[in-house]
């Protein structure tokens, strides 16, 4: 069963944001993760979200925290929390029952 990243926030600092997003990529690409959604640009229906939506998927929820633990990510991790503010969740692939 996938793992999602579900991520929504609000860039703090775009400058320092800016390290984060040249970093991130290859860190997703090595553990077989897939960006469904990421960027600026989200339109709020209801509630008051950050601007910035992301949606990662991952084979396996394992998988994703693999990656989310890996040494590459938690040396870039900072990039991020130090320049935005907002939520991260990690998520099971819905299956329908039945």
């Amino acid at each position: 069963m996938a793992g999602y990243l579900i991520a929504n926030y609000s860039i703090t600092n775009p400058e320092g944001y800016q390290a984060y997003i040249a970093a991130v990529g290859p860190t997703i690409l090595a553990h077989q993760g897939e960006v469904l959604v990421a960027g600026e640009g989200s339109e709020a229906v209801e509630g008051k979200p950050g601007a910035v939506t992301i949606v990662l998927k991952f084979p396996t929820k394992e998988a994703l925290r693999a990656w989310y633990d890996s040494p590459e990510y938690q040396e870039i991790i900072h990039l991020r929390t130090d320049n935005t503010e907002g939520v991260l969740v990690f998520a099971d692939e819905f299956v329908m029952p039945g």
